[in-house]
């Protein structure tokens, strides 16, 4: 009988929605018939980060790594792993040649990731502070609070270099020394877990799967800045994440990790959550403060800054959770350990939601000045079906949309600022030929429309202005002098609108007139779409030599439009047809032409 087991088994949201905690309790269920409890521990953890791939199960000490699992294959893996320590092969993540990975180490997916942020995901129960403990948790908050100063924490953290991950890349440890100088009865520290763009889910998986390091790391900032009281806003719509960090919470204040007196040292610092109501401008610094004070969260004008006059008028640091989540490791290991890491002006790693028309879709944390290339064809596994790469979003609705010539470009917060893009908090959403580049503008602007406070003009009407003309491309009703008042707009909302939301909602807009002229061309004068995805100027018809009769077109048709006597060729009748390309998808023998 196979001895000490640990059966990791992913419990973020992703593999929760595809039955993970099934699985969970059916692995209990079946230890428990087998005997074999007490010689291993199940363990519920964070995400793997290889969600293409979910639910995941891992045992260890062995390091078998189990892809798609269903709950009826639980007791398969306890009667032959853990019971006879003979790993189930055809649950096992395949190689591109067919061979079965022995562990992480052997899947493409994981090799050029370094894992700072991620380091606990995946690894430990994030419901239990002993596991944290056990991977040296809560140990920079004791070196902190016996053998460091402030002025010390604040000075490693200018040696590492780490710039605020939430897309701004602010100097961390200027936005704390700003902090701390400014004079005041009181202080705020505020984690930013307001992650709304769309495709993003990098902040919360690492509080679903690690929430001790970002309350660690927030009473590492209190002491550095002199504040006492902590808050960390996150959306409603998050339950697991929220429901994880409130059982750490308790944990902390029970073990006197947080709150009055913390490990007998004096320093007092207490955190509270509030909830978020899923406004995307919120995650802007001083809406997001409005909001906490319970006001409508909108942005308001700068300067001061928060580090001067933030939360009810008192000094504030706001940082994203990805950045706190790198900083007890660096008071560990140090600042030059992290500085090491990356590139000579973007130190440390990044974390990025990798999603889109990609085969190994999940997050990925690499560092700093790792090339696209390498992120969407050594990580992600290339185009699905054998597209052709067309183009990727980063940075989400307020980032730009690069072509197939940046592909080499090193991902740091200079390089992509110079192209037009930018870091944002980490989406990163890849194209193939099959998109069209300005249905995916469209897509983001009515994003960014809806979520404007509407609080100042150039976002409010600039915005939807813009949408309106990208709108007449898509139908092919638009003319030249459309573009150019496209570009007249767009850096009119970038000099003149409040925040960084409308100042940034035409990036999508510019960066794809510079990168894919052609294809605003093609919708304009051609009145073509040429990856056929704006309905109005999609024909859809059927080749007479290639259809068969064979029928599935005209069932799958909703609007009955298609006829024709079975094993005879079948027609379209135009004047009926919606264009929503279910008889494209439906028929095997590629006699549905889209022109």
């Amino acid at each position: 009988m196979a001895l000490n087991n640990y059966c990791l088994v992913c419990g973020g949201t992703g593999c929760e929605s595809s039955k993970s905690d099934d699985i969970y309790k059916k692995l209990k269920e079946h230890a428990e018939k087998a005997g074999i409890s007490n010689q291993v521990q199940i363990v519920k953890t964070g995400c793997f980060g290889f969600c293409e791939k979910g639910p995941i199960v891992k045992i260890l000490p062995d390091e078998s790594f189990y892809v798609e699992v269903k709950p009826s294959d639980a007791e398969k893996i306890v009667s032959e792993h853990l019971v006879k320590g003979r790993p189930v092969k055809e649950l096992l993540y395949k190689t591109a040649d067919d061979i079965a990975a022995k562990s992480e180490a052997d899947i493409k997916f994981y090799q050029k990731q370094v894992r700072i942020v991620l380091r606990n995901c995946g690894i430990i129960d994030p419901e239990n502070v002993q596991e944290y403990i056990a991977r040296d948790g809560y140990a920079a908050l004791e070196k902190v609070l016996f053998e460091m100063t402030p002025e010390k924490v604040i000075d490693e953290l200018k040696k590492s270099g780490l710039r605020g991950r939430g897309g701004a890349g602010f100097p961390t440890w200027l936005k704390w020394t700003n902090t701390r100088a400014t004079p005041a009865d009181q202080r705020y520290v505020i984690c930013n877990a307001d992650e709304g763009d769309p495709g993003a889910y990098m902040d919360r998986s690492t509080l679903e799967g690690d929430p001790h390091s970002v309350l660690e790391a927030m009473t590492i900032a209190g002491f550095a800045m002199g504040a006492t009281k902590g808050f960390i806003y996150i959306r409603a719509e998050y339950p697991l994440a929220i429901h994880r960090l409130e059982v750490a919470m308790k944990q902390s204040r029970e073990m006197g990790l947080l709150g009055k007196n913390i490990l007998g040292s004096g320093v007092e610092f207490d955190i509270e959550i509030r909830l978020g109501a899923g406004a995307f401008v919120c995650g802007e610094e001083t809406a997001l403060m409005q909001s906490i004070e319970g006001k409508r969260g909108m942005p308001v004008p700068k300067p001061p800054f928060p580090s001067v006059s933030g939360l009810w008028g008192k000094p504030t640091s706001i940082n994203n959770v990805e950045t706190f989540a790198n900083v007890p490791v660096i008071i560990l290991k140090g600042g030059d350990w992290f500085a090491s890491i990356g590139t000579a002006t973007s130190k440390g790693t990044k974390v990025f939601a990798l999603t889109g028309a990609i085969n190994n879709s999940g997050l990925v944390e690499v560092p700093m000045g790792t090339t696209l290339r390498e992120i969407v064809y050594d990580i992600g596994g290339g185009i699905k079906g054998g597209k052709a790469f067309k183009a990727v979003q980063s940075g989400g609705p307020s980032g730009g949309v690069l072509s197939t010539e940046f592909l080499d470009t090193p991902i740091d917060y200079e390089s992509l600022t110079k192209l037009g893009s930018m870091m944002g908090s980490g989406g990163l959403i890849v194209m193939s030929e099959d998109d069209c580049i300005v249905d995916v503008v469209r897509f983001y602007l009515e994003f960014s429309v809806e979520e404007s406070c509407g609080k100042c003009a150039p976002c409010r009407i600039g915005g939807r202005k813009l949408l309106n003309l990208v709108e007449k491309v898509t139908k092919g009703t638009a003319t030249l002098a459309d573009i150019d008042t496209m570009k007249q707009i767009s850096f009119a909302m970038q000099r003149a609108s409040l925040c960084m939301l409308g100042g940034t909602t035409p990036n999508p807009v510019l960066s794809t007139l510079k990168y894919f002229e052609k294809e605003y061309m093609a919708h304009i004068i051609d009145k073509k779409c040429p990856a056929g995805k704006c309905k109005d100027l999609v024909t859809y018809s059927i080749d007479k030599e290639k259809c068969i009769g064979c029928t599935v077109c005209a069932r799958k048709c909703p609007q009955g439009c298609i006829t024709g006597e079975r094993k005879q060729p079948h027609e379209i009748d135009q004047s009926k047809c919606i264009k929503c390309g279910a008889c494209f998808d439906a028929c095997k023998f590629g006699a549905v032409l889209v022109s």
